[in-house]
Order: structure tokens, then sequence, then C-alpha cells
């Protein structure tokens, strides 16, 4: 396919490097940045500019990475009568391109995505069209570009990408705090990532209940009241414990 992106960052630079590693081709890099669209249409070999109104009309594919807040409002710049556009928003549904084209959809990565990795992740697609036959193309292209590819609606994909933003967001801020925490307590933070990766890797195999470990599950109270103790000067963290604590005993009385 001959594919136009909307967008510089994160995203658009990802899914770029994939999308032309799968063969396809770019005609255009469009972004409000001209110098980040300069950067990236040097990489994927393809012009690029600033102005919406200079979009290149003769795309079969034109793929919206920007911000949600931005996605809200770019209807009202850009209109692409029945080219297929699609948006990679996890929260926002189809319906924001419904003035934009008679086609459109969602090409959702879900993975955490950074412009600077050398090495692209397995990334799995959600895929939403505003019609069977507009959905079977975009399900096509999108399974050339990754061999994990769900057709999922709004709903459900809203609910995911908040799933999403727990396993992936929440927990790396209780890294950072856990890292905060270790340097103030004069430790090696680093010494935490082997078990950090042994942790999530058990995922690959068992469901996450199957493989809880620790002194709530276990319902030792001394080490609970001990790790307390220590952790009152760190009020965030002290928070953070004893709320994590009382959900794992919870969910496990259930059991």
């Amino acid at each position: 396919m001959k594919v136009v992106i909307i967008g510089s960052g994160n995203v658009a630079t990802v899914l770029g490097r994939k999308i032309a590693a799968s063969g396809h081709s770019f005609l255009q890099i469009v972004s409000n940045t001209e110098e980040h669209a300069a950067v990236l249409a040097k990489a994927l070999d393809c012009g690029y500019t600033s102005q919406l109104e200079d979009i290149d009309q003769e795309a079969d594919l034109y793929i919206i990475a920007i911000s949600d807040s931005e996605l809200f409002k770019i209807d009202k710049k850009l209109s692409l009568g029945d080219k297929m556009v699609v948006h990679t928003a996890g929260s926002v549904s189809k319906q924001v391109l419904s003035h934009i084209s008679s086609r459109y959809g969602v090409l959702y990565p879900l993975q955490s995505l950074r412009k600077e990795i050398s090495k692209i992740p397995e990334i799995p697609f959600l895929v939403d069209a505003n019609s069977d036959e507009n959905l079977k193309t975009l399900f096509d292209f999108a399974t050339t570009i990754s061999d994990k590819v769900v057709q999922m609606g709004d709903a459900d994909r809203q609910k995911l990408h908040a799933g999403a933003i727990i396993v992936n967001n929440f927990t790396n801020h209780l890294f950072a705090l856990t890292e905060a925490y270790c340097n103030k307590e004069n430790l090696d933070f680093r010494l935490l990532v082997p078990l950090i990766n042994e942790t999530a890797s058990r995922l690959n195999y068992f469901s996450p209940s199957l493989v809880q470990t620790g002194p709530a599950i276990r319902n030792d109270l001394a080490t609970i009241q001990h790790h307390l103790n220590l952790l009152q000067a760190n009020p965030a963290l002290l928070k953070i414990y004893e709320l994590m604590t009382a959900s794992i005993r919870a969910n496990n009385q259930h059991k």
C-alpha cells in the first residue's frame, strides 16, 4: 500500500519503520513540527509537509498518529473523500474520523512505543472500521505488519486500553517510586531488575493469579508490619504498600 502518516512522534516513527520494513511505501509525512517531519521522512524515503492542506491525495491509507486531544480537532482541517483513514488511539472512538472520509477505522498498536528503540518489539494490533469491506482492507493490511491482529470495537478496545494503562504506566510508576526509595536509602535499584524481568516473563506461561507470591498472599502479618514500619518515612510507597497488600489479601480470600 501507499501510505501517508499524519504525525511524527513515537507511534508515527515506530509504525513507519515497521510498515516500511513490511514492503509498503510512504508518500508523505505530515506534521506540525516541520523538523520532526523532515527527520522521519528522510528515514522513510518520502516527502513531508507541515501543512494539512498540502497533504498528498494519492495514498491508499492515511494513518493519523497524533495525541487524543488533537484527534478531536483534525476533522475541522482535513477532508479525504473516500480514502481509507485510521487513527492509532486506544481510547478514542472511530467515529471521530467520520467527517474526514467515508471510509475510516482504527489501527491501534497495543504496545508502548518509543522512537529511540533500536529493535521493534512485538506489537499486537486492534483494528476496527465503519464497514465490513473497510474492516477487511484494514485487517489484511495489519496482518502484513503483525502476526497478532484482532478485530475489536470501540467499547472493548477502550476497556482494554484502561487495562494497558494499569499494567504498563502504573507498574512503571511503581518502578520509579521504588528507584527513588532505593536512592534515598543508598541501595542499588538495578539489583531488582532481574526480579522484575522474571516476574514479567512468567506471564508468558501462567495466569498472574497463579504465580502471586509475597507476604500478603501468605498472610505473613509480621513481615507486613515490619515493611510498614520501614516505609514510614516514605508516605507515597507506604500508602501503595497498604493498598496493594489489602487487595492481594482480599483477592486471595475470594479464592
